[in-house]
């Protein structure tokens, strides 16, 4: 009889063996960068009162959101470029599944809330401040995390019930589910048709209302009556947009499909797009771009080398 499998081996771009240590370094500088544009944006947010407000408070969460979302994943994947493989009891592959898919579908989430935002910004700007109040704003922020970490849990127990008895090889760069599908001994069709309905739900549904949103934002902004106010207005939406862009675009191509559709080599290359692509721009869009952060960043370093001076 087969044994029972309760340890995987996960073995990344096992075809890059030569090329693993040169991509480690690039990685890893990748993850400094993430490391430190999302802690210096979530650090500005939080100690300037400026910044206060309900754009910036979501801005600043999307960047912990960041912080959170490649701890679970990029250290695992730098051990696995460093070293060749990486070997994970099937407890804690599960857990780093949950995690991943939680924070990745708060993330969903919390963009959405974003796109909100700019409708109401742009849409309703003198009901602004009476609609999207602190508290409103902490209640959206509430009921990201708590939708987002409640979607995963019934994939989770499915997950959970499956024998594995065969290979315990995971072609991929961390523990998620469509590897770990294609290692059951078992009949995956209930798995397989709970993971593509709730992913489908939640992207396609988000994704519907953010395009709604927007489109009323442009049909907004058409009506403008100065080029300057288009063109100003538009520059506060694109960061946005691209963000969103990115994300959806990558997370729609992993997971909205049936899970026998699986190509280890094409999913790991789009894998490292939403797990290390997107952290990394998110900082750059929206602080490089965004002149409120990019001050209060030169006003901290501005008063940190006053103090040194004296």
């Amino acid at each position: 009889m087969n044994q029972t499998i309760t340890e995987f081996v996960i073995l990344g771009f096992s075809s890059l063996v030569s090329s693993r240590h040169p991509i480690f370094a690039m990685l890893l500088f990748a993850y400094f960068l993430i490391i430190t544009g999302n802690v210096t944006i979530t650090f500005m947010i939080w100690i300037d009162t400026r910044l206060h407000t309900p754009m910036y408070m979501f801005v600043g969460m999307l960047s912990f959101l960041d912080i959170c979302y490649t701890a679970v994943t990029i250290p695992q994947i730098l051990l696995i470029f460093w070293i060749g493989s990486v070997y994970i009891d099937l407890p804690v592959c599960l857990l780093q599944m949950y995690f991943f898919h939680s924070l990745g579908i708060t993330e969903n989430y919390l963009l959405t809330i974003m796109a909100y935002d700019r409708y109401i910004a742009i849409c309703n700007p003198l009901r602004y401040s009476t609609i999207l109040t602190s508290r409103c704003c902490k209640y959206l922020i509430f009921g990201c995390w708590l939708c987002g970490f409640m979607s995963p849990v019934t994939k989770l127990i499915l997950a959970s019930s499956l024998p594995f008895c065969g290979s315990n090889e995971i072609h991929h760069l961390f523990c998620d589910l469509s590897p770990l599908l294609h290692l059951a001994c078992t009949d995956t069709s209930l798995n397989v048709i709970v993971d593509f309905v709730i992913n489908s739900c939640i992207i396609i549904l988000t994704s519907v209302f953010i395009v709604l949103t927007y489109i009323k934002i442009l049909i907004t902004i058409m009506r403008m009556n100065t080029a300057e106010g288009r063109s100003k207005t538009l520059s506060t939406c694109a960061a946005h947009i691209s963000v969103v862009l990115i994300f959806f675009s990558s997370v729609a191509f992993m997971y909205v499909r049936p899970q026998q559709i699986y190509a280890p080599q094409y999913d790991q290359l789009v894998t490292i797009n939403y797990t290390v692509l997107t952290p990394l721009l998110n900082p750059v869009v929206y602080s490089l771009r965004n002149k409120e952060i990019k001050k209060a960043i030169k006003k901290r370093l501005h008063f940190r080398c006053t103090n040194h001076n004296f």
